[in-house]
């Protein structure tokens, strides 16, 4: 959902929440009603509130690990249209998601000038394939696989950053880009290459409270496999993120992000977010 960079010393954890409420049918830039352009499942909500836990290590002065597990919980509801008749189907789960494990490599440092300090690096690592992948709701029936906590395949991630600070002036950017492509298929599904590029700023306003903003990209193909839906997957997006942060204690931050969509664009028929938010705590020990 948003971007944060880690390049400081030592061991950082990092507990989020998000909420992202998929209530809005789009077709192309276009909002649509619920069963406007008929499909087999006229998508109603998809209401996510997940918690995501990680941990990066500064594992020796260039290089560094990572680790995300995300705890899915979602519940999602359509229209199946069968044979004339529209019933209505719901899913409600609370399941582990897919892990992330990446390192990282610093290419770049200058730090010889505590007033403008700069890095640069690459990132890589695996999309894990621990979430489940065969969920059922309580007639028994799988729910789609774009629904599942897990996509049952593994990917391969890489990336790029560049991080600066001007610390005199409360200042600090940084800028990024991530691909993420699937190795593999899983019963019959993979899912669509996806490349994500963000920007971010943050302003310190005082010694302990910071105002960020985020422009994030991501663009994401179409899946494929018999049980994948190609026709109504696949999509393009820029959002806005701003944001603030408090640092709470010498080595404890919180922070709030909102994400605003400011261009929209979906294969077929999809659910989109007006707005989603992010709220967490980080901690770090050198």
């Amino acid at each position: 959902m948003l971007a944060r960079t880690v390049v400081d010393s030592g061991a950082r954890f990092d507990l989020r929440y998000e909420f992202i409420d998929l209530d809005q049918p789009r077709s192309g830039r276009d909002r649509v009603a619920v069963g406007q352009i008929p499909r087999h499942h006229d998508e109603v909500e998809t209401r996510n509130q997940n918690v995501v836990g990680s941990v990066d290590w500064a594992l020796a002065p260039r290089w560094g690990l990572s680790l995300v597990i995300p705890f899915v919980d979602r519940d999602h509801r359509h229209i199946h249209n069968h044979r004339g008749e529209q019933l209505e189907e719901t899913w409600s789960f609370r399941e582990l998601g897919d892990a992330r494990a990446q390192a990282r490599y610093e290419v770049f440092a200058s730090r010889d000038d505590p007033a403008k300090p700069r890095s640069a690096g690459i990132t890589f690592g695996l999309k894990l394939p621990t979430g489940k992948y065969d969920v059922t709701n309580s007639e028994g029936a799988e729910a789609e696989r774009t629904l599942q906590p897990g996509t049952g395949t593994t990917d391969f991630i890489a990336g790029a950053y560049w991080h600066a600070q001007a610390p005199l002036e409360g200042l600090s950017w940084f800028a990024q880009a991530q691909v993420v492509a699937p190795l593999n298929s899983r019963a019959g599904y993979k899912p669509g290459n996806q490349f994500q590029l963000d920007g971010g700023v943050r302003y310190a306003v005082t010694r302990d409270v910071g105002l960020m903003a985020q422009l994030n990209y991501h663009a994401k193909g179409r899946d494929s496999g018999v049980n994948a839906a190609p026709e109504d997957s696949g999509q393009r997006a820029v959002y806005l993120s701003p944001g603030i942060s408090w640092n709470v204690g010498k080595n404890a931050q919180l922070y709030v992000f909102a994400q605003v969509p400011i261009y929209q664009s979906v294969n077929g028929v999809q659910l989109t977010a007006d707005w989603s938010a992010a709220a967490g705590v980080s901690w770090r020990y050198e």
